[in-house]
């Protein structure tokens, strides 16, 4: 049985990510997946200025991508709004599909062994790692790595699983119009929030977050006449395609010889935009943890230290889905001083407090009223 360090369950942009970050670093991985290509899931497709540097330190030629840049995020509840730029490089619209081919491409480069239609059937612990059976044939591994998304069954199966405490759940379509802003626009609205996500020079793609609770895509997306009136003339440029439920929590990213990465390690809600971001920056750890053949409680720590800025934006922004009314008093506030937001947005986005103050004073030391 061919032996490896790591035995990576899901092509996605986390195991595919954590099998190129592996390969770097001279250890050996081998990416199974049940799926044949193209591999797609319902997201908001928008990669944060950090997850854009991941890409490109991962090798994936950025220039390449079907891709729209975009420089901050827009609230927009009715006729309030407001918006927060990032301060350190610009974010990247991509279609799911399309950053999939790119991290294959990069994976295959770096010599990366994925093996498709395969599916992890069942696995057990053998002294210092783990042996697996595949539906093509077994396999032996130092870790198993499970990148097996939100209903992850390697999360289940290593008795890693907490029981979620809320349920959301997500549909996306796109759409053939250029895009009218430079931001990721969302809008809010009571029980539902559209997100708005610029893909390419002449498509974009319109996410809806809601409870769960019915209604159909186009349903949703006519509580908010604005966009939908923006869109009436756009041909649909894919089916609608859902995702859920959020909220899928980890007691820990680790077991013995088994990790946790991307969507399967628990996931919050997809209301900050985080999740690919974060599951580029995670397998980067991942990976270092492997290679250096360190404990994989080192992991765990890298983790939560990189997924604090999310998990806190998840849950001040999870107060403004429940709780329509301190939302909107929240939002005025915002709306009179959008410089707190762009703070908070730059926070979430892991810049650290030094990098915000230092932008803060190159904008004040620009402004009208500092060269008055």
């Amino acid at each position: 049985m061919p032996a490896v360090d790591a035995l990576i369950v899901g092509a996605g942009p986390a195991g595919l990510a954590t099998a190129i970050a592996l390969a770097r670093r001279g250890a050996s991985a081998l990416l199974i997946e049940r799926r044949t290509p193209p591999f797609d899931k319902a997201c908001g497709e928008g990669i944060m200025p950090a997850g854009v540097r991941a890409l490109a330190a991962l090798g994936v030629e950025l220039a390449a991508l079907r891709a729209a840049p975009f420089r901050g995020v827009r609230f927009i509840e009715g006729a309030r709004s407001f918006a927060g730029s990032f301060g350190d490089g610009v974010g990247l619209g991509v279609r799911r599909t399309a950053l999939s081919e790119a991290l294959r491409a990069a994976a295959e480069k770096a010599g990366v062994e994925l093996r498709c239609a395969c599916a992890l059937e069942s696995w057990e612990q053998r002294g210092d790692g783990v042996r697996a059976r595949t539906s093509q044939g077994d396999l032996t591994a130092r870790v198993l790595v499970g990148a097996d998304g939100l209903a992850s069954r390697v999360r289940a199966q290593a008795g890693l699983a907490r029981a979620p405490r809320r349920r959301r759940f997500g549909m996306r379509r796109h759409f053939r119009r250029a895009p009218w802003s430079e931001f990721v626009e969302v809008y809010w609205g009571d029980g539902v929030e559209a997100y708005v996500t610029p893909v390419a020079a002449d498509e974009v793609g319109v996410a809806l977050l809601w409870r769960g609770d019915g209604g159909s895509y186009q349903e949703h997306l006519a509580r908010f006449p604005e966009l939908a009136l923006r869109l009436a003339a756009a041909e649909p440029s894919s089916e609608v395609r859902g995702a859920g439920p959020f909220w899928q929590l980890a007691r820990r990213r680790y077991a013995h010889s088994v990790a946790l990465v991307g969507d399967a390690a628990g996931y919050t809600d997809a209301v900050t935009g985080e999740g690919i971001t974060l599951a580029l920056l995670s397998a980067e750890a991942l990976a270092e943890t492997i290679a250096e053949r360190r404990p994989l409680a080192r992991y765990e720590a890298a983790w939560r230290r990189l997924s604090r800025p999310h998990r806190a934006f998840a849950a001040l922004l999870g107060l403004g889905v429940a709780h329509s009314q301190l939302r909107r008093v929240a939002f005025r506030a915002l709306a009179a001083a959008p410089r707190s937001f762009e703070v908070l947005l730059r926070m979430a986005a892991g810049e650290s407090v030094r990098e915000i103050a230092r932008g803060a004073a190159l904008t004040a030391h620009a402004s009208p009223e500092a060269t008055a």
